[in-house]
């Protein structure tokens, strides 16, 4: 058995995987990879995935659900260009790559972006905290969860313009309160399905209102929303397997109950890291996140042994990323406790054994 602790693409419920993989064979006749786009059966599942998005996350009235190509990356240009207004100007949180990334972005296409918070001199190991937010732009953008990085905000930052959010690596991790945003985005690849769909939450009144001069027809979301997420070919794999795992996420009681369940891996974790001479956290305490487990060896001459051993018992994924090193147990939605519980258990004979 492999355990995936990788950061994504990841993993998903295998009886998702099976349903998903039975309609490439057979979709109501058809391969799923070749059916129509405009075909009644395919707009049913477009329907129903949004549809799903809203009820799993308890969205209100005046927002469009749209599944859209180009991934989180693209994001960062769509949601700086519809939300760019006369004074251009936008703050940002700096919390890390992502987050870079939307700032550059921001820069590119004319926006006088305002870095008000930031944890960069500290390696991005905190969220920032203490900050006043601009009331002098546009919009607020933060990334609530930091994959690579291993911090997430426990909070929605407070702000009197309108907020967007990039929560690409957390959504339907946790209750959130989508009237707060005025666009959170986030690419598919973590808790909703598998890569190449990226999801928008939209409040309606911010549509068609942005005053850049430069806006191509497919960034701009008022297109996208006018035609329900059909202006052009969508990703119909991704977004039919986002609606298989929306339907096993409700069934198996929803965001609620897929909280605790990682509450109760992250706990199980950290605890462990905290306790265990040979381990440290690589992140402030009270910024840990819940989705990517960022840690270190005390002493690296342990390392080949921990190695040896995780590889062993088929635990995969768990090499951290360059830019902190250690390692990174990414704990989305579907990984089981038990898998934690194998990875703990590695952990605890390497003590034991030293």
């Amino acid at each position: 058995m492999k355990h995936n602790f990788g950061a994504g693409p990841c993993i998903l419920p295998q009886t998702v995987f099976k349903q998903a993989s039975d309609a490439v064979l057979d979709f109501n006749g058809l391969s799923l990879l070749e059916v129509s786009h405009r075909s009644p059966d395919f707009v049913e599942v477009m329907e129903e995935a949004q549809s799903l998005v809203k009820k799993a996350l308890n969205v209100p009235a005046g927002y469009s659900v749209l599944f859209l190509q180009g991934g989180a990356s693209l994001g960062f240009t769509i949601t700086a260009l519809n939300m760019m207004r006369d004074s251009k100007k936008a703050g940002y949180i700096n919390t890390g790559t992502w987050a870079k990334g939307a700032i550059a972005e921001a820069k590119a296409v004319g926006i006088d972006v305002n870095v008000f918070a930031s944890s960069e001199d500290q390696n991005f190991n905190y969220i920032p905290k203490n900050f006043t937010a601009p009331s002098d732009v546009d919009f607020i953008h933060y990334t609530s969860n930091n994959t690579i990085f291993g911090t997430q905000f426990k909070s929605i930052v407070e702000a009197n313009v309108p907020l967007v959010c990039d929560m690409s690596s957390d959504i339907f991790s946790q209750k959130i309160d989508v009237s707060k945003f005025d666009i959170i985005y986030a690419g598919a690849q973590k808790n909703l399905g598998p890569a190449g769909a990226t999801l928008y939450i939209v409040k309606d009144e911010i549509l068609g209102k942005s005053s850049s001069e430069f806006m191509p027809k497919y960034l701009n979301l008022k297109n996208h929303a006018d035609k329900g997420s059909m202006m052009n070919t969508p990703p119909v794999f991704s977004v039919y397997t986002s609606m298989l795992n929306l339907r096993n996420l409700i069934a198996n009681g929803g965001i609620d109950a897929a909280a605790e369940r990682n509450k109760a891996k992250a706990d199980l974790l950290y605890n462990e890291i905290d306790v265990n001479p040979l381990f440290k956290s690589a992140v402030a305490g009270e910024d840990r996140s819940l989705m990517n487990v960022t840690f270190l060896l005390n002493d690296d001459a342990h390392k080949d042994a921990f190695d040896t051993m995780w590889n062993e018992a088929g635990v995969i994924g768990l090499k951290g990323h360059r830019s902190v090193g250690g390692y990174r147990a990414s704990m989305y939605n579907a990984l089981t406790i038990e898998s934690v519980q194998v990875l703990t258990d590695i952990m605890k004979e390497l003590a034991n054994k030293m």
